[in-house]
C-alpha cells in the first residue's frame, strides 16, 4: 500500500467545510422541517385501541410475575365472551389508500424535500467539487472491504484503506453528526438522518393495524392460550439457597471473633 502525506491545507480547505456545510445543512433542514410539518390529527378511538393491544401483549409476556387470580381477572375483561374488550368492541376495517390521500402524498413530498433533497444535491456539489481528494484517515488499519465504503470516488488499488475521500467523508458526517445535532438542537431534532430512516423503517409504534377486527381476534387467541406459570412461587427457597451460604458463614466467622 501506498505511503501518503497529507496537505494540512487540504485538510483546512476540504475537511473542515465539508464539516461545516453538512452541520449548517443539517439545522436549516431542522427549521424548514418545523415550519411544513403539519399537526397529525390522532383519532381518540384507536389510541385506545392501540394501548388496550400492548396490555395485553404485556399481559402475556409478564402474567407469569403476578398471582394467578389476577393474571385471571385480567384475561377476562379481555377475552369474557360477554363483557370482554375483544368482544365486545366491533371496529370496521380501515381501507386506506395511501395513493389517494392528499395529506400522505403531501407529508411524502414534504419529506423528500426536506431530507433527500438537499443530501442529493450537497453529496453530488462535493463529489464535483472535491472529486479525487483524501480528506482524513482512520487511525487504525483496515482490510480492503471497506476501500468501496470509505473511498467512494477513488479508484486506486494501492491505496491504503484507511484513507478517506470527501464524498465518503460527506456520507460520514450525514449520519455521524447526530450527537452535535442532539447537543445543539435537542433530542427529538428533524436534522437527525439517521433517525429520521429509522422511522420510516420501523413505522409508528402505536400505530393500530389496518383491520383491527383480525388484530384483535388474534391477540384473542394468543390470550386464550397463555397459560399462567407462577414464576415467584419457590422465590423463598431460591433466595435461601443463594444467600444462606453466606449467612452461615458470616455467622460461622463472628462466633469465631
Amino acid at each position: 500500500m501506498a505511503e501518503l502525506l497529507l496537505d494540512p491545507n487540504i485538510r483546512l480547505w476540504v475537511f473542515l467545510p465539508i464539516v461545516v456545510i453538512t452541520f449548517l445543512v443539517g439545522v436549516v433542514r431542522h427549521y424548514i422541517s418545523i415550519l411544513l410539518s403539519s399537526q397529525k390529527k390522532v383519532e381518540l378511538q384507536q389510541l385506545q385501541d392501540s394501548q388496550v393491544m400492548i396490555r395485553s401483549r404485556m399481559l402475556r409476556e409478564n402474567g407469569k410475575y403476578i398471582p394467578k387470580q389476577s393474571f385471571l381477572m385480567r384475561r377476562h375483561y379481555f377475552n369474557n365472551e360477554e363483557t370482554g374488550y375483544f368482544k365486545t368492541q366491533k371496529r370496521a376495517a380501515a381501507v386506506q389508500n395511501p395513493m389517494t390521500d392528499p395529506s400522505v402524498m403531501i407529508d411524502m413530498l414534504k419529506g423528500n424535500v426536506t431530507n433527500v433533497l438537499p443530501m442529493i444535491v450537497i453529496g453530488g456539489w462535493i463529489n464535483w467539487m472535491f472529486s479525487g481528494f483524501v480528506t482524513t484517515k482512520v487511525p487504525f488499519p483496515l482490510t480492503l472491504r471497506f476501500k468501496p465504503m470509505l473511498q467512494r470516488g477513488i479508484e486506486l488499488l494501492s491505496l491504503d484503506a484507511a484513507w478517506v475521500s470527501s464524498a465518503s467523508w460527506y456520507f460520514l458526517n450525514v449520519f455521524g453528526l447526530r450527537s452535535i445535532y442532539a447537543l445543539v438542537l435537542g433530542e427529538n431534532n428533524a436534522a437527525d438522518q439517521a433517525r429520521h430512516i429509522q422511522d420510516q423503517m420501523s413505522g409508528a409504534a402505536m400505530a393500530m393495524p389496518p383491520d383491527p377486527k383480525a388484530a384483535f381476534k388474534a391477540e384473542w387467541e394468543a390470550l386464550e392460550i397463555c397459560e399462567h406459570h407462577w414464576a415467584l412461587g419457590n422465590v423463598d427457597a431460591e433466595m435461601m439457597a443463594l444467600v444462606g451460604p453466606t449467612v452461615d458463614s458470616m455467622y460461622h466467622q463472628n462466633k469465631v471473633d
